[in-house]
């Protein structure tokens, strides 16, 4: 197996220590389904994703019998309440998946950017009303500006230091809903603003009874989340992140950033999280201060662990399944933090990584250039070619 120079051996050396470190970490049966999917040619790749991204689209309007919430729940509302947590689950996954900083009062940028919805479309607000599509950037704009001054004082915390300090924003957040004047408390805000445009009987398109608009509104914004998050995580950023996430100490010393990173880990969280807020509050037409709670926050981290932290795909699925649970079996919706307890324990015992654990893409990549590099070194020379050595 020897090359015969030192490129070619610490290359192939390299490429054994990376598969042995994936046979580690990712001893599940998925493991070839998964090894499939990384050597398969990317045009093979989008095509499977765009059949996927169609059979999205069209959820709301196939009302598979076993999957469906009815009678119960409306199935494109319930569509759209999967694809809320999904996004949520995006964002959380940014912060906890991919920089490993544990956040447990998430709901806190939730919750600001349906206040900055309801603030400046609802009739209960004395703010200039603007159009609603306007407030989800501007929702992503404000919760970027929490997050960077939450994370600024907080972010040289680490583990369950943070966790707690994270804990205590989401409550801040609450109760700072319940003693301001101008955030209504408990009476909130009603008839909150959402996208124009009128069916043929002259009703809103995106009204609150009508969930696959809302649906495939908020499968849009995912899709170009996704595409944005995929480039991040490919870049420097991206890298630094899983260096964050596997030590933090060696990625300090290697020369990594390792506060300017996390903050920026923390501030695209916050929009996502608050873009979030703003889909949800257009589409419910209420916000008040009893819907931001620390079991919500909880369901949004168990979206994010189920799925398999720092794994895009496996946090909208998390996120679908957390939603979807209490909708689809109503008779035991209160008993949800039971069964998401269960389920983590024994996602735990058999499953640490969760359904789909972290892609090591970079390690997959890293390896490919290894290969090459290991086998360029193999190649005779021109010149030996011509010897016949």
């Amino acid at each position: 197996m020897s090359t015969g120079t030192p490129m070619g051996g610490a290359g192939e050396s390299q490429a054994r220590a990376d598969e042995l470190l994936e046979e580690v970490t990712k001893p599940s049966r998925l493991h070839g389904l998964s090894e499939w999917w990384n050597h398969f040619p990317r045009l093979g790749q989008w095509a499977f994703l765009l059949i996927a991204v169609a059979a999205a689209f069209a959820l709301p309007l196939v009302n598979i019998p076993l999957l469906t919430t009815e009678p119960g729940n409306d199935w494109p509302l319930a569509c759209a309440e999967m694809a809320r947590y999904a996004l949520v689950a995006v964002g959380l996954n940014v912060v906890v998946g991919q920089a490993g900083l544990l956040d447990l009062g998430y709901v806190g940028f939730f919750a600001v950017g349906a206040y900055v919805a309801a603030l400046w479309t609802s009739p209960d607000s004395n703010l200039v009303h603007i159009p609603y599509l306007l407030t989800l950037p501007l929702a992503a704009m404000v919760t970027v500006v929490f997050g960077v001054l939450l994370g600024i004082p907080t972010l040289r915390l680490r583990g369950d230091y943070l966790a707690i300090v994270t804990l205590g924003f989401g409550e801040i957040i609450r109760l700072l809903a319940t003693i301001i004047p101008a955030l209504r408390g408990q009476q909130g805000f009603q008839e909150v603003g959402h996208p124009p445009g009128t069916n043929a009987e002259g009703n809103p398109i995106f009204s609150n009874s009508a969930g696959a608009p809302w649906y495939w509104l908020t499968i849009t914004v995912i899709i170009l989340v996704m595409i944005a998050l995929g480039n991040l995580e490919r870049s420097r950023v991206g890298r630094n992140w899983i260096a964050l996430r596997e030590d933090e100490d060696a990625a300090e010393i290697m020369g990594v950033p390792t506060f300017r990173f996390k903050l920026w880990a923390f501030g695209i969280g916050a929009a996502l999280g608050g873009s979030a807020g703003a889909i949800a509050a257009g589409q419910i037409g209420f916000v008040n201060n009893q819907r931001f709670d620390v079991q919500m926050s909880v369901l949004f981290l168990v979206a994010v662990v189920l799925g398999g932290q720092g794994n895009k795909f496996g946090a909208i699925l998390g996120g679908a399944i957390v939603a979807y649970i209490p909708l689809r079996f109503t008779a035991i919706a209160e008993y949800k933090y039971l069964i998401f307890g269960a389920v983590l324990v024994i996602l735990m015992i058999f499953r640490p990584q969760g359904l789909f654990g972290k892609r090591p893409h970079l390690l997959t990549f890293e390896r490919r250039a290894h290969k090459r590099i290991a086998n360029l070194a193999d190649a005779p020379s021109p010149a030996a070619k011509e010897t016949g050595q």
